[in-house]
């Protein structure tokens, strides 16, 4: 118990100091209670020596009954008040955990790993409510059993009492011998149980692409091979505490023959009475259930620190991307004016630059599309936009206000981005297209269904806008996923709207119709980042980028007259329609 992480402990207890106080003394009481009975028995049983009367058994007996029978109410009592600490503190961290992943960077919480985060929030949290209820409660009652009843033996026979007790300093060594070992055992099952956990989440989130590819017996294997590792982990501890446990309870006992043994001396020579030896025998058998105890609680409480650590690890995660002190409040709308100044941007793992110098200006209301090879850093520009990467100062302008002085509630209640990969929620279409506005009217939400053309597909669905999408809108084709996507952000009021490639599943025909229906709305400047080129020759103007840069910049009409990437591209894809023509 050396790593015992009293401050952290007491953090999460000072909200509830008043319940752990009132717990504290209820237990104190228990405790003198159980020191009463056993100096009680003694006095009814020398009293006894001397005379025997019904009425005295009748009556002593009674006052045993009473003061057990109070001993065991305040003692549930004391229960309920510790072990309710410790399920209020689980609530409140797993609430506290919530808000605090919600403000992460996305690219943290990828990188952690989904599986692992549950984990901690769950299986960890419930871990730190077992150590706050039934770890401090065993632990203060431990110390309370040893503080009054070891004076209480001294008191009624010294020799006897050390000599009973002289075992206990070998189980306290024992203690702390298994400590550090339970201590890595616990920590090693509890990273094998995250890998489990991250394992299961992607296979459940990619299971179409393992049936695709045929690899369920490889996902098998793999899973196979991490429950191994966590049995394996688990049986070490398994094996760890259940040596733990019956050598100290064990050891506890030897006291109790030590005691039996020196006590029939003591007797015969009358320095003890009979009811001081049976006061002892009961004083040596209450320390052997807190000491047997000890071990258990050691494990809880081995369990308990280990999940501290990993839940104060998220805490201790802070996010990049956060409001700057000196941010503008914004009272007015945006009127979508975009100028990029030199924009750089290099990803921590990355040996170029993804945006190397990218300058451009777009005026509101413009409809602009973004085009240029895999890799070019389109997705980059748009993460930059809605402010989901970390950005340099001064190098990106939203209606002239440096991006990064812009609140990002405000930034991300004027930008809508929409990617690629459209994310929708097990719910039903009408809630996933409310999900940047949740108190959006029918009328509205009928209105975005229609300007994102998907409002012919809704109303063939049996329940209409109350149709359930499966997880990630699994039971949604590819198109209408991003089409329901691209009316979430329509319903939005926002002043500047970025289609990451968020047409690619959908035809051209209902590509067009879509643009047809924005281009209507001049309230919006429209970035369409697209590999489709066909969709930027609709566009006002086009944007050609290249390693990092904007390279060529025009309209289609222009561009395919001349020489260069944006030639280069288009004749590829009229090259790629003859093929498959």
């Amino acid at each position: 118990m050396k790593n015992l992480k009293i401050k952290v402990i007491l953090k999460y207890l000072r909200p509830y100091k008043k319940e752990f106080i009132i717990g504290s003394i209820a237990l104190l009481v228990v405790n003198i209670l159980s020191i009463l009975i056993p100096l009680e028995v003694k006095n009814i049983i020398d009293e006894l020596q001397n005379q025997f009367s019904s009425n005295f058994i009748i009556s002593k007996s009674i006052w045993l009954i009473f003061l057990a029978t109070c001993m065991g109410l305040i003692r549930l009592f004391s229960r309920q008040i510790v072990f309710g600490i410790g399920r209020k503190v689980e609530v409140n961290l797993r609430q506290k955990l919530f808000d605090h992943l919600l403000i992460q960077d996305p690219d943290w919480i990828q990188k952690q790993g989904s599986g692992d985060i549950i984990n901690r929030a769950t299986s960890d949290v419930e871990n730190i409510r077992r150590l706050l209820g039934f770890t401090v409660l065993s632990l203060c009652n431990i110390i309370l059993a040893y503080a009054l009843t070891i004076p209480s033996m001294l008191s009624i026979n010294k020799i006897l009492t050390i000599s009973s007790l002289m075992i206990f300093p070998v189980i306290l060594l024992i203690v702390s011998l298994f400590g550090g070992r339970m201590v890595k055992q616990r920590k090693i099952q509890q990273e094998s149980l995250s890998n489990l956990s991250d394992l299961i989440q992607e296979d459940l989130s990619g299971i179409s692409a393992i049936k695709i590819y045929g690899q369920e017996n490889a996902e098998k294997d793999a899973f196979s091979n991490f429950n191994k590792i966590y049995r394996n982990s688990a049986i070490k501890l398994a094996r760890t505490a259940s040596t733990l446990f019956p050598l100290l309870q064990g050891i506890s006992s030897i006291s109790l023959l030590i005691l039996l043994g020196l006590g029939t001396y003591q007797l015969e020579n009358n320095f003890i009475t009979i009811g001081g030896l049976v006061a002892l025998i009961l004083f040596v058998e209450r320390l052997v259930f807190p000491t047997a105890l000890l071990g258990f609680t050691l494990n809880t409480f081995q369990l308990g620190q280990v999940s501290l650590d990993r839940v104060e690890e998220i805490f201790d995660s802070s996010p990049k991307i956060v409001d700057k002190s000196s941010d503008k409040f914004i009272k007015k709308k945006f009127k979508g004016q975009i100028e990029a100044k030199n924009l750089k941007i290099k990803y921590p793992e990355a040996k170029f630059n993804s945006l190397d110098g990218l300058n451009f200006k777009i005026n509101p209301g413009e409809l602009i599309a973004i085009v240029g090879p895999v890799g070019c850093g389109k997705t980059t520009l748009a993460k930059s936009l809605g402010r989901t990467i970390d950005l340099p100062d001064n190098q990106l302008y939203l209606d002239g206000i440096d991006i990064k002085d812009i609140k990002l509630a405000d930034l991300r209640k004027y930008v809508a981005i929409v990617p690629q990969e459209a994310f929708l929620f097990t719910s039903t279409i009408s809630d996933n297209l409310r999900f940047g506005k949740p108190k959006a009217s029918k009328e509205l939400v009928k209105q975005s269904a229609k300007n994102a053309s998907l409002i012919d597909d809704i109303n063939n669905f049996p329940q209409g806008f109350k149709t359930i999408v499966g997880e990630r809108g699994i039971t949604l084709s590819g198109g209408q996923r991003q089409r329901t996507a691209l009316g979430r952000a329509l319903l939005v009021d926002s002043s500047v709207v970025v289609l990451d490639d968020a047409l690619a599943s959908v035809d051209n025909k209902t590509a067009s119709k879509i643009i047809e229906e924005m281009r209507e709305n001049k309230d919006k400047t429209i970035l369409m980042i697209s590999h489709q080129l066909s969709v930027a020759a609709t566009c006002d103007r086009v944007l050609v980028m290249d390693q990092g840069k904007i390279v060529q910049e025009g309209i289609h009409k222009d561009l395919i007259s001349k020489d260069g990437l944006y030639k280069k591209l288009w004749e590829r894809e009229l090259a790629s329609k003859e093929i498959e023509a």
